[in-house]
């Protein structure tokens, strides 16, 4: 059983929870800013939950749709369903039980109706990035799009209205994701050409797409700095906003198209550096903020 476990969390690359979900926790930080949104741990419990199932939902639920195309591709072939180190029924048991732990999980926020009333449509949208490849170039921004909800999501859930805070936190998502997953799919270029599975890279080359992902990061920092602006932040985030775009830089500069080879640095560890270090210096300029308040 534990082995079995050990391969789930494994197989939905658990550790890869660092990407969005410190971006839910520093929505709902500046949402607990609000006089009248005081921090309570029951949402905090909440958010966390419901970012976890769903997460794990929506990777299971990706690597069974995807389980033929991994079974052939030679990057992914060591992968728990096509190695068989995990049967198919258990990884859809695990599923179905992930989906309906971050609908349950949605009721903590009661009696806010607006969590559980999104959440069939939110783990739809979630769901539905598995089959983009199929039918779309633009797959890497429907990836990027998922994980933009969760700022927006985590501020409904303790507020119960949109704002343009947390939607400029989601811009931020969704341009660097973009950026990323195009970085990530380079690597699978030449099999998604002769599969016919889309992506930028597999239908306008490498280099364009290295370009593109190049654009989007841009964009990044463009609506990262807007945020600090726009929310009224202080010198702490705007220092960890500088390091975030150097980091942006350094990413590109481990990649080109002549040479691949440290795509997984650039994809996991830069990245992970980027969401947690934008956690750690929003919750500090906030507390550097209420600390010259008083």
């Amino acid at each position: 059983m534990l082995s079995k476990i050990r391969h789930l969390l494994e197989l939905i690359r658990f550790s890869h929870t660092v990407f969005a979900l410190p971006f839910a926790l520093l929505s709902a930080a500046l949402a607990w800013r609000m006089p009248d949104s005081p921090f309570s741990v029951t949402q905090l419990l909440g958010i966390v939950l419901c970012m976890v199932f769903a997460r794990s939902a929506a990777m299971s639920f990706n690597r069974i749709v995807d389980r033929r195309f991994d079974a052939e591709n030679p990057r992914t072939q060591k992968r728990h369903l096509p190695a068989g180190l995990l049967s198919l029924k258990a990884v859809i048991l695990f599923t179905i039980l992930s989906s309906a732990g971050f609908i349950a999980a949605t009721l903590i926020f009661l009696p806010n109706p607006w969590p559980i009333r999104l959440s069939i449509p939110v783990l739809l949208f979630l769901l539905g990035y598995s089959y983009t490849k199929r039918f779309t170039i633009w797959c890497h921004y429907w990836l990027s799009a998922a994980l933009m909800m969760s700022p927006v999501a985590a501020w409904i859930a303790i507020r119960g209205e949109v704002a343009l805070v947390p939607a400029l936190l989601s811009a931020v998502i969704f341009f660097w994701v973009g950026g990323f997953d195009i970085l990530y799919a380079c690597q699978d270029a030449d099999y998604d050409r002769e599969r016919n599975l889309f992506s930028i890279p597999s239908r306008w080359g490498i280099p364009t797409a290295l370009r593109f992902a190049f654009l989007s990061h841009l964009l990044t920092i463009l609506s990262l700095f807007s945020l600090w602006y726009l929310a009224e932040l202080g010198p702490v985030f705007l220092l960890g906003s500088i390091a975030v775009a150097g980091l942006l830089l350094y990413e590109h500069a481990l990649v080109s198209p002549t040479d691949l080879t440290r795509v997984n640095v650039a994809f996991f560890n830069v990245n992970a550096v980027v969401s947690l270090g934008l956690l750690v210096m929003g919750l500090a300029d906030l507390w550097w903020i209420s600390l010259t308040r008083h």
